[in-house]
Parts: structure tokens; sequence; C-alpha cells
């Protein structure tokens, strides 16, 4: 890497947290996904959050695809909310994007949330929509509300974490992810309701730009205290919002209700929430990344 390439800030920073991803075909999917991004004006921030040796290796040697790719290791598993702090505070570029280590950005999805945000300074961050998949099969498309108001945070977050852009400046003077045991596996919804209750607003671009993974594996990681952090979360915020009690009352105890269903039926309700789309995930790999 030359000393100018090194000493050039980039537009956007991509950020992602990764612990233990024992599927090296996903990670390499994400990681691919990036690099294979239309703009390319970027930096790529891994942080490794204290994985085992054999992962650890894998995710060091991320940094031969290519340059623009730093990794981060700390030997010690702190959480995915420190992690994200830590690549905020090495992050260079003007625009910080979400990324998660097992799903998949197509292609446009970084040059056309640039465009937006250089367009429209009213809004400090911007998400999109996405297909939604479980391992070779796409089960929809999730769609959010374009503004999202204090009525759309009440069911889950109105925002896709993975498919989000942030200006960096809303995490100056140490502003970041709120790292506590309470925001485990809800970090990215305390910090949109956070900024809401702070004035700032997001933007959802009515196009799909992620493959957004939900599996059943990622569904057992909810467990019942973090269910119950995420209700108190919820309660927090919710008490500051111009939202009826009794709508309050009863979102509050949502997290705690979905964990009393088994995952056949929670993934039968997501996917009556999507719009139909036809399709293998492998086919769309193929046709939109090439």
């Amino acid at each position: 890497m030359t000393a100018d390439h090194k000493d050039k800030e980039p537009v956007v920073s991509v950020i992602m947290g990764v612990y233990n991803q024992c599927n090296q075909v996903e990670l390499l999917q994400a990681v691919n996904s990036i690099l294979a991004q239309t703009f390319k004006d970027f930096e790529f921030i891994i942080y490794d959050d204290g994985s085992v040796e054999k992962s650890a290796e894998y995710i060091r040697n991320l940094i031969y695809l290519d340059r623009r790719i730093r990794v981060i290791r700390n030997e010690e598993n702190k959480g995915l909310a420190f992690s994200l702090n830590q690549c905020i505070g090495e992050a260079r570029g003007k625009y910080l994007a979400r990324m998660d280590a097992d799903d998949i950005s197509l292609p446009d999805r970084l040059k056309r949330e640039v465009d937006f945000l250089e367009r429209h300074a009213e809004y400090a961050w911007v998400g999109s929509n996405a297909r939604v998949f479980d391992n070779e099969t796409i089960w929809g498309t999730l769609v959010m509300a374009k503004e999202p108001n204090q009525y759309n945070f009440l069911p889950f977050s109105p925002f896709i974490h993975p498919t989000v852009m942030f200006r960096r400046e809303l995490f100056a003077g140490g502003g970041g992810y709120e790292v506590t045991q309470e925001t485990l596996r809800c970090e990215d919804y305390e910090l949109f309701l956070r900024l809401y209750r702070q004035g700032l607003r997001g933007y959802n671009l009515q196009e799909e730009l992620l493959l957004y993974r939900q599996s059943a594996s990622s569904y057992k990681k909810r467990t019942w205290l973090t269910r119950w952090n995420e209700a108190k979360i919820r309660a927090r915020y919710f008490q500051a919002m111009d939202i009826p009690k009794w709508m309050q009352l009863m979102y509050m105890s949502r997290p705690l209700a979905t964990g009393l269903l088994p995952y056949p039926v929670v993934a039968y309700y997501k996917k009556k929430r999507l719009l139909s789309t036809a399709g293998s995930v492998n086919y769309i790999i193929q046709e939109e990344m090439g």
C-alpha cells in the first residue's frame, strides 16, 4: 500500500464485527459483496472480537483479498456494540456503512446510499429494503417505511441495520453504540431509538440493496435474558414518545411474547410480512454480482 493511498481519506468506511464466524462461505460472501461494490472509494474495517484461533486465522487472512480491508483483533470477546465502537474510532470515511458477516450487499448499495446522503442533508442516515433469505431460498422482500415515525418503532426496528449508512459526524465526541448487557442482540435498535429521540431522522430507500439472512440458529441466539433486556429498552424509549400508553405497554412485551413461539411459527409470520419474490440466492448472486 502506497503512502498516498494510506493518507487519502475514503468517502465510506464499511464497519463489520465478527465473532467465531465458523461458516467461511457465508463470511466470504459477505466480504466479497462489499469488494464487488460499484462504488469503490471505501475502506473496510473488520473487527475480530476474540474469535477462537481457527476462526481468527481465517479472519486475519481476509486482508490479502484487497488492500482496502483492515482487520483489528481483540483477544477478549466484548460484544458487538464494543466491536462497532472500535471500528467507528478507526474509521476515516465521511460515511459509515454497517455490514454483518452473514449478509450480502448488492452491488449498488454503497453508491445509492452515498448519492442519497449527498443530496439530502436533512437525514442523518439512510437504509433500504432487503430480500430476506434462509440458506438457498429467497423468502421475499422486506419493505420498510420510507420515513419512519414513532409508530414504526413499535413492532420492530424500522431500519434493517446491515443496510444502513450513517454520517460519521453523528459519532463525534465519543458517541456510538451503548455497551451494556441490556443492548446485547439489539444494539442497532437502541441506537436508532436514541438518535430518533434526539430529533435526528433516517430514511429508507424503496429498493432492495441487501440479501438479509434469517435462520433458526440466529433466532435461538436470542435468549430470555436478551428478550427481557430488549423489553426494558423499549420501556425506556417508548415512554418518551408520543404514543398512547396502551400501545406502549402492548409492544414493550412483544419480545417476551415472541420468545414463547417455536421458530417455524415465527418464520411463518415473518414470511407473511414479505412481498413475494421468487428465485434462489445463488441465482441472484450470480446474476447481480457476476
